[in-house]
């Protein structure tokens, strides 16, 4: 184990080494808000591909679906690497879509409260932010974790120094500094995470130990065909599907994009380049089962490959963790940025760009203060997740139906929305208890304001159909 002063430089010199390489690159241009916040037909095919890989790529991916793999197998790893990879795809023709109708557009809550109004945009803000929020308090949970592992290390001082070195280049710099600095993190992210399954896969004698035991211990968990393995690779689909398409960090990259070609390519590899990297990282917890480990499942890879490692392995899990973490909260943090600059100038148009810029500045530094306190207390916010992930599932449907029906309207929308929270809830497990209706929850969470969205159509005629040229004619640069 390291010692707490040698990890503490190490993360100073890693964590600041990215707060400078993003403060450098955006000390020019960054006093125009519109850039700020979309960074508007900038980026590149390569630069979408990176950012939007690091983005997905969090610390998470070290936990979660080695754990998943414990009790689900290989149903649940595949269910969960192609649940990373759906966004991505299904958010190339919403972002097309979204580009075509809405040319100077920021937020995904600037389209919702132009097509439905200020009941369903409220709605839809809520789910958003309190996603944003445990993404956030989950990453920064899961870099303290990691440290306080190979070093006793307080939590409370990881994530304050993971979160302060994030914050300063991603409020300094913008979109345009997350944007750059993933780009950074995927150089580091990409060797060390080959070095680690490399190293993992000679740490546990290679593929054989492991079929054997779970042959003798565990088969069920090497079976495609196993029931509570194509459950939970089901669960995981849609759950991470539906939750992906109300992250703003990632409707940012759909504007931020040069062209929508550059954004179908960008999004097309950047998913299917992370399901591999999802599925291979879930096999470290079928090592787990099959080598007779016991106990946390939730750091099963570093309780499979940590004994059989040399000392110098620990220190490369700093970088990595690093890079993991701040590619996915700069997204984050300069999501939320935007949210709060375009939402404080629909409500204030007097604002002035300087006082906005500064206003979104520090709104999200003290919306971090309770992210850091979450953090500090290394809870699990699985829970939490799920219950963001039952939220969005209910408001897909009605959200993105709204980019193609004009008969819509803002009270079917709720209406809908509601109705699939309430259906879904009712079968959600309770804190603690066994999930197990979890995937009939999520399903009924998503397919009932379907059913209740036609039901409404067919039976409420309207007389006024929304008419798509109002978002041209509303939603401008920030800039003006």
């Amino acid at each position: 184990m390291l010692a707490a002063s040698t990890t503490v430089l190490y993360l100073l010199l890693f964590a600041g080494g990215f707060t400078l390489v993003g403060v450098w690159y955006s000390r020019r241009g960054h006093d125009s808000l519109e850039d700020y916040v979309t960074a508007r037909n900038s980026q590149g095919a390569t630069a979408t591909i990176l950012t939007l890989l690091a983005s997905s790529l969090g610390a998470w991916i070290l936990f979660a679906p080695a754990q998943a793999a414990t009790w689900g197998g290989l149903g649940a790893i595949i269910g969960y690497a192609l649940g990373a990879m759906s966004p991505r795809l299904v958010m190339i023709p919403l972002g097309r879509r979204m580009r075509e109708l809405i040319p100077q557009g920021h937020t995904l809550t600037e389209f919702v409260i132009t097509r439905f109004g200020k009941p369903m945009y409220a709605l839809t803000l809520l789910i958003m932010m309190f996603y944003m929020f445990i993404t956030l308090a989950a990453e920064t949970t899961a870099i303290a974790k990691l440290v306080a592992m190979i070093s006793p290390v307080p939590l409370w001082a990881t994530a304050s120094i993971v979160m302060g070195c994030t914050l300063l280049y991603t409020t300094y710099g913008g979109l345009r500094a997350s944007i750059f600095t993933d780009k950074i993190q995927m150089i580091v992210i990409v060797p060390l995470l080959a070095l680690l399954l490399v190293l993992g896969w000679k740490a546990v004698g290679g593929a054989g130990p492991t079929i054997e035991g779970l042959q003798a211990n565990a088969p069920q968990l090497l079976d495609l065909g196993d029931p509570a393995g194509i459950k939970a690779g089901l669960t995981f689909f849609v759950a991470i599907l539906l939750t992906g398409l109300f992250h703003q960090g990632n409707w940012q990259r759909v504007y931020a994009a040069k062209d929508n070609r550059t954004m179908r390519n960008g999004f097309l590899l950047g998913g299917l380049m992370a399901a591999p990297v999802i599925f291979l990282m879930g096999l470290f917890g079928l090592a787990f089962v099959g080598l007779g480990h016991q106990g946390d499942s939730s750091v099963a890879l570093f309780t499979v490959i940590t004994p059989r490692l040399p000392d110098w392995v620990a220190i490369a899990l700093i970088p990595l963790g690093l890079s993991l973490v701040m590619s996915t909260a700069d997204t984050v943090i300069s999501a939320v940025s935007s949210i709060i600059a375009v939402d404080v100038r629909r409500l204030a148009p007097s604002v002035s760009r300087k006082s906005l810029m500064m206003l979104s500045r520090w709104l999200v530094v003290l919306l971090a203060i309770p992210v850091l306190l979450v953090a500090a207390q290394g809870y699990s916010v699985l829970y939490l997740f799920l219950l963001a992930d039952l939220f969005c599932s209910a408001a897909a449907f009605p959200v993105f139906f709204g980019l193609y029906s004009k008969r819509l309207t803002g009270s079917m929308a709720v209406i809908s929305t509601l109705c699939g929270l309430v259906a879904g809830i009712a079968l959600f497990p309770a804190p603690g208890a066994k999930p197990q209706y979890l995937l009939e929850s999520f399903l009924l969470a998503a397919f009932v304001p379907v059913v209740v969205s036609a039901i409404l159509l067919r039976t409420k005629r309207t007389r006024t159909h929304f008419d798509f040229s109002t978002f041209g004619r509303v939603i401008r640069s920030l800039d003006d």
